[in-house]
């Protein structure tokens, strides 16, 4: 029988022991080079096939109402996301309440809207007037269609469904918080409310921001599904344009790179991030400040 290698008994034992195996700087540079090839010809066949009218997608790049899209994406991105993480933090808040009533509310409340779809919700607020026609107190009434806009609806969606998922990110950080640091507060005299904002908080910090971070980068992905409502955000703007040019995939292609442009600029906001609240002496300084 030929005696194994010592290459093919050092490769069982990193299997065995599951250690990953290193490539050799051969078949590094080898597999790199597939890559590339594979990519580039991907690039030179989008480019030269003619299957994407080009002018037009650099026609429309910087159209106006475009432009107008972009500005209502980002605006609802901006608005969802603070009324997720308020609302989210209250929940949070909740759901470590000593009381029962309390914690079962917030847990129903993530129940509800982490358990339907995103789009469900959107156009359940769009209708919300099919089962509230009107609102109002005395003799004052409102037509409820009057108040939930689009706009409203999209929000309200955004914003409620962003707010359970928002909770178990801050809920997480309340938890990785130490015990005994509410422990010692207390035993200083600090009521719960003190305790919760200058002690607790700013520590989750840590934990918290950088999650909400990624979920900033998928609300703004998230927006798009507020096409179906005609709330009037980038892509509901880029299907107007199609709907009367033709020009679908075009369209849909200026769109796409809009989210790209705006998806990785984020990216980059969330890697500062993660750096900057990744160090404890930045917590530290934040918790020195609140104190």
């Amino acid at each position: 029988m030929a005696n194994a290698s010592p290459s093919t008994v050092s490769g069982a034992q990193d299997y065995l022991s599951g250690k990953p195996r290193v490539l050799g700087r051969g078949k590094r540079i080898a597999v790199t080079s597939l890559v590339i090839f594979a990519a580039a010809a991907l690039a030179a066949y989008i480019l030269t096939s003619g299957a994407f009218n080009w002018t037009v997608i650099w026609a429309f790049f910087f159209h106006p109402a475009i432009l107008s899209g972009l500005a209502m994406t980002l605006e609802l991105t901006a608005l969802s996301m603070i009324v997720g993480v308020l609302l989210g933090v209250c929940l949070a808040v909740m759901a470590v309440s000593r009381y029962p009533a309390v914690s079962a509310a917030s847990a129903l409340y993530v129940w509800m809207f982490r358990g339907t779809p995103l789009l469900v919700q959107l156009i359940f607020w769009f209708n919300i007037a099919l089962v509230f026609p009107t609102v109002g107190f005395g003799g004052w009434s409102v037509s409820v269609n009057a108040l939930v806009t689009p706009f409203m609806a999209a929000l309200l969606g955004l914003g409620l469904n962003e707010g359970a998922y928002m909770s178990e990110i801050v809920r997480a950080g309340i938890g990785s918080v130490d015990k005994g640091q509410r422990e010692a507060a207390q035993s200083i005299g600090l009521g719960g409310g003190q305790v919760m904002a200058h002690i607790i908080l700013p520590q989750a910090l840590k934990v918290i921001i950088p999650p909400t971070a990624n979920q900033t980068i998928g609300m703004l992905k998230n927006t798009s599904l507020v096409s179906v409502i005609g709330a009037q955000e980038l892509l509901t703007k880029s299907e107007d344009i199609y709907a009367r040019n033709f020009q679908v995939i075009e369209l849909l292609i200026v769109a796409s790179l809009w989210y790209l442009l705006m998806t990785t600029i984020a990216s980059g906001i969330q890697f500062w991030l993660e750096r900057r609240f990744g160090d404890d002496r930045a917590i530290r300084r934040m918790v020195g400040e609140q104190a």
